[in-house]
């Protein structure tokens, strides 16, 4: 393990330890979710101002000087998808513009008893932290969203709306008082990404074709389009081979290749966003009664929409780079929440009018392509 996170709470008596922050959905499974929480009992004595906290063998509690009452001190670690529609700065008491998809929580210490099986990664973070460490592990269900930001505005500050996945180690003094306000210094947490990579195994692209007949023409222009292959990498050119067979008395002027990405919001309701992200437009003349084929190359690209608010683009960690967002896969059989990502191919024909009436018998010709955008999956590194 070459590196490691870590994340200390305000008055230290707590810290999350995590070995990534990058966690593969497979499509059918999701990567565990594993880590370790280092928990100084030492330093929780007197946390609660007049009580006194001990510790026994079974359970760590405080005693209030001047009551019988016992305040268990509980460490719980939770894993939280969550959508946030809002920027944080417009967060105002008693109304959060975030919502919870998933959420779980699982208590680590003292320990419960329960599962004692630790993965790899975790005996190397045990090694790191020692004693104090107590291990955790989330099973992601594979039908939630992937990490995905929508792309602020240029006078917009803060946190970007979007699916976000977050880790929290925190202190409470109950053990099921769902209510109970947690101090922020009692906490520590680390960001996480749920993320998906293109499939091995690529296959031909779409096709599609139609053919449009136009006022006064008895024959029509026959439109064909596809793509050399299903899954295209980030920042890879895109070939689009169009083939045209005009039949008519029109001149077909121009060829307009666009790319679009889909965003579908599902949260109170579903809704659809689309916006473009690449427009090509190619000066090919198709005379009256002739035939075209051509491979079009577009390259739809991040750094050529960053003043579009809106754009959806892959999760990212604090502020490094990333790229458009990934098609969403799924199995198709659970309904995703949250955000999800397709992208299609319009390729246009703009066709002139003939004779006459000109410009008034002018119409366009469109087909649609399905389009698989996605990361290749990074070459797995060998430890010796």
């Amino acid at each position: 393990m070459s590196k490691v996170f870590k994340k200390t709470s305000g008055n230290g008596h707590i810290a999350l330890y995590l070995g990534k922050r990058d966690f593969v959905d497979n499509v059918d499974s999701v990567e565990v979710v594993d880590g370790v929480v280092k928990v100084d009992p030492s330093g929780l004595n007197g946390r609660n101002g007049n009580s006194l906290t001990c510790l026994s063998d079974l359970y760590l509690f405080s005693v209030d000087s001047n009551s019988s009452a016992t305040l268990p001190v509980v460490v719980f670690v939770y894993l939280a998808c969550a959508f946030r529609y809002g920027s944080e700065d417009l967060d105002v008491i008693g109304l959060s513009f975030r919502r919870d998809i998933w959420i779980q929580r699982v208590q680590v210490y003292p320990p419960t008893g329960g599962n004692t099986t630790t993965s790899p990664m975790q005996e190397s973070l045990m090694k790191k932290v020692g004693e104090q460490g107590h291990p955790f592990s989330f099973q992601i269900p594979p039908n939630l969203p992937c990490s995905v930001a929508l792309q602020p505005g240029t006078n917009d500050s803060g946190k970007a709306c979007g699916v976000d996945f977050e880790v929290k180690a925190y202190l409470a003094n109950a053990a099921d008082n769902a209510n109970e306000v947690i101090e922020k210094k009692d906490t520590c947490r680390l960001m996480i990404r749920k993320i998906q990579f293109a499939p091995v195994n690529n296959k031909p692209g779409a096709k599609a074709e139609i053919s449009k007949q136009f006022m006064m023409t008895d024959k029509p222009v026959h439109l064909e389009a596809s793509l050399e292959k299903e899954i295209y990498y980030h920042g890879d050119p895109i070939s689009v081979n169009v083939k045209i067979n005009n039949e008519t008395a029109k001149v077909v002027k121009k060829i307009k290749i666009t790319v679009e990405q889909l965003t579908n919001v599902i949260l109170y309701s579903s809704d659809t966003y689309t916006k473009a992200v690449c427009t090509e437009e190619f000066a090919e003349t198709i005379n009256a009664n002739s035939t075209f084929e051509k491979s079009f190359k577009i390259k739809p690209m991040l750094s050529s929409n960053k003043d579009k608010h809106g754009i959806a683009v892959d999760g990212r960690l604090k502020d490094e780079d990333t790229n458009l967002a990934s098609t969403t896969l799924s199995q198709g059989d659970k309904e995703m929440q949250g955000i999800i990502i397709s992208y299609k191919v319009k390729v246009n024909l703009m066709v002139s009018g003939g004779g006459l009436l000109g410009g008034l018998t002018a119409s366009d010709v469109t087909v649609e392509l399905p389009l698989t955008l996605m990361s290749p999956k990074p070459a797995e590194v060998k430890l010796d």
